[in-house]
């Protein structure tokens, strides 16, 4: 065995929530619902129900739309409208009953939505092929502002333990953030401060509704890799200021603000960023991109680039992953007893 410090199989807590270990998994859309009211199927009681058995320590549901107009595609989730809220509340007790931590990601798509009314900072399109989005006005701005209140107190209700504000990937509360998307002249607009008012403002809103006891996450593109957009500097100013505000964890990811982005991806290729907003800010963090292994998923935690590791496509590809890691790094892990044949 190895030894018995923080490793990838190391319990965590935060506030009240135990998370049984560190292998989490990535709120990845599934462009599943058909019936075009946001609410979820039987696909998404089994897809996120396989990866709770598949022993993850916590399993995001997908970025789901506080109101509308704010979804990524017609086929997304949604927590608009109580009966969402009761869909999402079996997958929840299944989730729950097998081991895993019931964790939501709540989101709008701004301008990158993918259904009429998109909305944004400014009346700029994220692409020439895109439409030009409205500019929000101020009283939009609270209007949005409630809709993650009201997402968050049914995301309560349902039984999640976490909740997660998606302002990453340029979507609406990273459009605010970028300077690329965000050409605003009044005070939510041009300096650091006022680009990071909006997201502050819907941060203290949700924490004022989400239990002390649960634990609240923010996930940030930690940079746009574009010259002259948001950065890893103003991303750990920004942790800071979040940490301040109850914010217990961000979930580090970068891109998605602009098709200009130059990526050059390789296997942990975002782990230098997770590492320097935990180290520079004082936060936990979770590591996400192409973290495919074991021993590198183990190494992450271990040397403390980040808290824990969330695993997107690996996940997609192996729903028991959790345990195959668990194994081959000789940690003991508990198999559903209906699949220890298998074993």
């Amino acid at each position: 065995m190895p030894a018995d410090d923080v490793h990838l199989f190391t319990p965590l807590t935060l506030r009240g929530v135990a998370m049984r270990n560190r292998v989490w998994v990535s709120p990845m859309c599934q462009y599943s619902v058909f019936n075009q009211d946001g609410v979820a199927t039987d696909w998404h009681l089994v897809h996120l129900g396989s990866r709770a058995t598949g022993g993850a320590g916590l399993v995001m549901v997908e970025a789901t739309a506080v109101e509308p107009r704010g979804r990524i595609s017609a086929q997304d989730l949604g927590l608009w409208d109580d009966a969402q809220g009761d869909a999402l509340a079996r997958v929840v007790r299944f989730l729950a009953e097998h081991g895993a931590t019931p964790a939501i990601q709540i989101a709008h798509a701004g301008r990158k939505a993918g259904v009429a009314g998109a909305i944004a900072p400014s009346p700029i399109p994220f692409s020439e092929q895109a439409a030009v989005p409205q500019e929000m006005s101020l009283a939009e701005i609270q209007d949005v502002t409630r809709a993650f209140v009201a997402a968050a107190n049914r995301a309560l209700a349902a039984g999640f333990q976490v909740v997660e504000i998606h302002a990453a990937h340029g979507y609406l509360l990273h459009e605010f953030l970028s300077p690329i998307s965000n050409q605003r002249s009044d005070s939510y607009g041009g300096s650091f401060a006022n680009r990071a008012r909006f997201l502050l403002a819907v941060t203290e809103a949700v924490r004022g509704v989400w239990p002390e006891r649960l634990p609240l996450f923010v996930r940030l593109s930690a940079t746009d890799w574009v010259s002259g957009g948001w950065d890893v500097e103003q991303s750990v100013a920004l942790a800071a200021l979040l940490r301040e505000r109850g914010v217990d964890l961000i979930d580090v990811s970068s891109g998605g603000a602009s098709p200009a982005q130059q990526i050059k991806p390789g296997p942990g290729y975002q782990v230098p960023f997770a590492a320097r907003i935990r180290r520079a800010a004082g936060i936990p963090t979770a590591a996400v991109g192409l973290i495919t292994e074991p021993q590198q998923a183990d190494a992450i935690v271990r040397v403390g680039d980040a808290d824990a590791v969330f695993i997107g496509r690996q996940s997609l590809r192996d729903p028991y992953w959790p345990l195959r890691a668990a194994r081959a790094l000789g940690y003991a892990t508990e198999t559903p007893f209906q699949y220890q044949r298998g074993w």
